[in-house]
């Protein structure tokens, strides 16, 4: 007997049973679920602790301008000597590393 491996697959207790429109209604009814969604005080990112980190610090870090022999690299923007200058162009500059 030849199969046909397009055919959808059904089986019997997939089928729909002729039920009553009450009857539907009524398991539906039965079965609703609500729209809100339960979250937790400890979800956010505020509730996790990281091992060894020490929260109660606060950073302070000194932003120092670009000297004049540094460029910044417009592909990895990272502040680099110009002795890594690979090529400019537009006025824009790229390092040796990003142009490697």
């Amino acid at each position: 007997m030849a199969t046909d491996y397009d055919e959808p697959r059904v089986r019997p207790e997939d089928q729909p049973v002729n039920e009553s429109l009450e009857a539907i209604q009524a398991q539906r009814s039965a079965t609703t679920q609500s729209s809100t969604i339960d979250t937790d005080e400890s979800d956010t990112a505020e509730g996790f602790d990281l091992p060894g980190a020490v929260l109660e610090e606060e950073l302070l870090i000194s932003v120092i301008p670009e000297r004049e022999d540094e460029f910044t690299c417009m592909s990895c923007f990272l502040v680099k000597h110009r002795t890594q200058l690979a090529r400019e162009k537009n006025g824009n500059k790229f390092c040796a590393e990003c142009e490697g």
